[in-house]
């Protein structure tokens, strides 16, 4: 039957109420899950119990264990990925030298994604044909795009770190999620049940489809939230930020959900002040990219600091670019230890952060990160990472693009893939906005740079 079908909105209705909501997240969790994780052929569940064991111990023996992890993955790139076989022998590298002091690491450059894009298969350590794998684009957000490919045990210990992470602050399986989620405008009404349904039975989580930030979107936004009223929220801090003014312009203030996930984005201090005072919640930031998955979570708590979880890889700074420099910014740098599909040694993330080393662990400071403007398409307000989404996931065939504000309509500039063509990619652009854009289609050196860094966004305005 097709998913808007009364017995099923039914049955939605019901499983809101007690005794039936904790049933269903009972039987999701316990049940649902461990039949999801096998059919998928995932091993998560034994990955959250030895992080939960990893996390119990003090941090002098954390330290250690994360050094003897550094230097294993450095002798497996060494090994195993051509790219690092050359790199080690140019440089006379010893890995060995560096799981013994990390300042060894100093001897090797840092990785970038232009790095990345141009060694291309040299980066991994089998043939991608050879090993089940998982892709993941970046998000464009601190550069150009690049793809980067888990396998699968290091897919899921990336899960496994967002489940370990949230039963940390409180989310148990029984306990309802939500996601917001980019409504497509054509999207047509799916079957039930299907893959996705089982999914989000599996992990207790409805999503939130929208793809507008106006009074409107942001109504509907809150009659689902409180319809709903999940224990945990999670999205983009820009997003929830936007609802926070809306319901305390409208309402003053008023709550739906206990916690919310903030992700995707830099969180700013006032956002998460009107965020709590507005919607009456908890709110815990994390830190991830698609390059390494989450790599730091507010564990403890905003008061307890931004911890970043050394069981996943270790953390480094460097002086930022020139025009930072002077403000003393520091560029965050990740090697992650999980991933021996396509490591990532070094790798210079783009975000501008600090790492304290403290008695208890390592920790993130002086972040600042990644931005998700909102652009007006045809009058109505929307993010851009629902445009992105639209561009990755309906048009196809983009390589990067960016929105120029300065004119009038915008400047949509498209790099296209290889394979796509103009011409079709023009036509599924004027089915979705019409006329809202002007489209150019470019090469990545027309592409603007904006800041005092030079830095890449999605959005210019000035």
């Amino acid at each position: 039957m097709r998913a808007d079908h009364p017995f099923v909105r039914w049955g939605e209705s019901l499983f809101l109420h007690q005794p039936f909501r904790l049933l269903k997240g009972m039987l999701g969790a316990y049940v649902a899950y461990p039949i999801a994780e096998s059919r998928e052929q995932r091993n998560v569940r034994p990955k959250v119990a030895e992080l939960r064991s990893y996390y119990r111990q003090p941090f002098a023996q954390r330290r250690e264990i994360a050094l003897t992890r550094l230097t294993e993955i450095l002798q497996f790139a060494g090994e195993h990925v051509p790219y690092y076989r050359d790199l080690f022998r140019e440089k006379q590298f010893d890995p060995v030298k560096a799981g013994k002091d990390p300042r060894y690491l100093e001897e090797l450059p840092f990785l970038t994604k232009d790095i990345i894009r141009e060694q291309g298969g040299r980066l991994f350590s089998r043939p991608l044909g050879e090993v089940r794998h998982h892709a993941c684009k970046t998000g464009g957000s601190t550069g150009l795009s690049c793809t980067i490919f888990y396998d699968r045990e290091a897919a899921d210990y990336s899960s496994a770190v967002t489940f370990y992470a949230r039963r940390r602050i409180g989310k148990h399986g029984y306990r309802p999620e939500l996601h917001f989620a980019c409504r497509f405008p054509d999207e047509v009404v799916p079957q039930w049940p299907s893959r996705e349904d089982f999914k989000c039975f599996a992990m207790n989580r409805s999503n939130i489809f929208f793809d507008r930030i106006d009074d409107a979107g942001l109504e509907e936004m809150w009659r689902m939230l409180k319809r709903r009223k999940p224990w945990l929220a999670h999205g983009h801090p820009s997003t929830m930020y936007a609802l926070a003014c809306y319901i305390e312009r409208k309402y003053g203030s008023d709550k739906a959900f206990a916690v919310f996930e903030s992700s995707g984005e830099m969180l700013e201090p006032h956002q998460r002040e009107v965020i709590e005072r507005a919607l009456r919640c908890r709110v815990i930031d994390r830190y991830g990219l698609a390059e390494l998955g989450v790599l730091a979570y507010e564990l403890d708590g905003h008061e307890n600091g931004f911890q970043i979880l050394d069981s996943e890889g270790w953390p480094e700074s460097r002086p930022a670019g020139a025009g930072d420099r002077a403000d003393g910014a520091h560029e965050l740098v990740l090697t992650g230890f999980r991933n021996r599909l396509m490591p990532l040694i070094r790798y210079a993330t783009g975000d501008l952060a600090r790492v304290e080393e403290r008695p208890d662990g390592f920790f993130l400071t002086d972040v600042i990160g990644r931005i998700h403007d909102v652009v007006p398409i045809n009058g109505v307000a929307h993010p851009t990472h629902h445009i992105q989404d639209m561009l990755d996931h309906r048009v196809g065939g983009i390589q990067e693009f960016q929105i120029d504000l300065r004119t009038s309509p915008p400047t949509l500039r498209i790099v296209l893939e290889r394979h796509a063509n103009e011409e079709d990619t023009t036509r599924k652009l004027r089915g979705y906005w019409q006329d809202a854009f002007k489209i150019e289609y470019v090469g990545h050196d027309a592409l603007i740079r904006v800041g005092r860094r030079a830095k890449f966004r999605h959005v210019v305005t000035a």
